[in-house]
């Protein structure tokens, strides 16, 4: 496993993607302790554990392309002479894209107290990701050197990309004036050596400490909200708002545009159901 996961340093994953493929890896041998005795072991156990009763699908789907790439490698070097999971498919999931309503993002904005500086914190990720579509890993690796408050931009670098590859995105002047006072809240001391989005004594903030602020956040307004549904619910109003699925691809950093389709799908969809709803011959007839 070791020597498996300074391959795929070398290749650039994330530190996010190396924690998932320990976490999916060790998952399976501590349930079945014997998998590695023989292909056999490893063939029962695999199944087993992808068939658990009542695993949803982006589970099984999550399992499966983290297994079965480190099974290809081990097949590569000699560890296995097939893999196990080469002929499984993965399973259809429903849309994991959460629309919230302008209503709720509003009451939401509203909900941290910006008068500390958790609270600002907050505040500001929650207007960055609403103003940009920014992923939570990226977001929370941004240091005050990626961002040009004059010009007004945020520059993702491509260690923090998801896909290893740097964008530059816009962000409204609402946004600069939240960063620029949660910055001058920091400690000067911090500079570059801490991250934007830190706890108060500095450390670096993880995506579950930021997922368990934003519910307690979200619990004020009533409806349960992640990090990742801020990003789902920037893209929709993008799109509403006139963008194109060519704009949106580029912002969000998808490698193509089969994702983004999803989103101009639901986007069509809200369009479909205001024009059964306001069409004028719903009157004249």
């Amino acid at each position: 496993m070791e020597e498996f996961l300074k391959f795929k340093l070398l290749n650039g994953i994330a530190k996010s993607t190396r924690d998932d493929y320990v976490r999916t890896v060790n998952l399976l041998l501590k349930r079945y302790p014997n998998a590695w005795d023989s292909y056999y072991n490893l063939e029962e156990a695999v199944i087993q554990h992808l068939n658990q009763e009542g695993i949803a699908p982006a589970t099984f789907n999550s399992r499966l392309t983290y297994l079965r790439t480190f099974f290809n490698w081990c097949m590569e070097k000699g560890y296995l002479k097939k893999n196990p999971l080469t002929n499984i498919k993965k399973r259809k999931e429903g849309s994991r894209i959460v629309a919230i309503s302008i209503e709720t993002l509003q009451e939401l904005i509203k909900a941290p107290d910006q008068s500390t500086f958790v609270g600002m914190r907050d505040y500001t990720l929650i207007i960055l990701t609403l103003d940009t579509g920014i992923r939570p890993s990226e977001a929370l690796a941004l240091q005050p050197n990626d961002f040009n408050l004059i010009s007004g931009w945020v520059r993702i670098p491509d260690a923090a990309a998801k896909t290893r590859v740097s964008r530059t995105l816009n962000i409204s002047p609402v946004t600069i004036d939240a960063l620029n006072r949660f910055i001058s809240m920091r400690p000067r001391s911090w500079g570059n050596k801490v991250t934007v989005f830190s706890t108060e004594a500095g450390n670096a903030l993880n995506r579950h400490v930021w997922g368990d602020r934003l519910e307690r956040h979200s619990k004020q307004v009533g409806v349960h909200i992640t990090p990742y549904a801020l990003r789902h619910a920037f893209a929709l109003e993008f799109l509403r708002n006139g963008a194109s699925a060519f704009s949106l691809q580029k912002t969000l950093g998808h490698v193509d545009i089969s994702m983004t389709k999803r989103y101009v799908a639901l986007a069509d969809e809200d369009l479909k159901k205001d024009h059964a709803k306001a069409s004028p011959l719903n009157k004249l007839t």
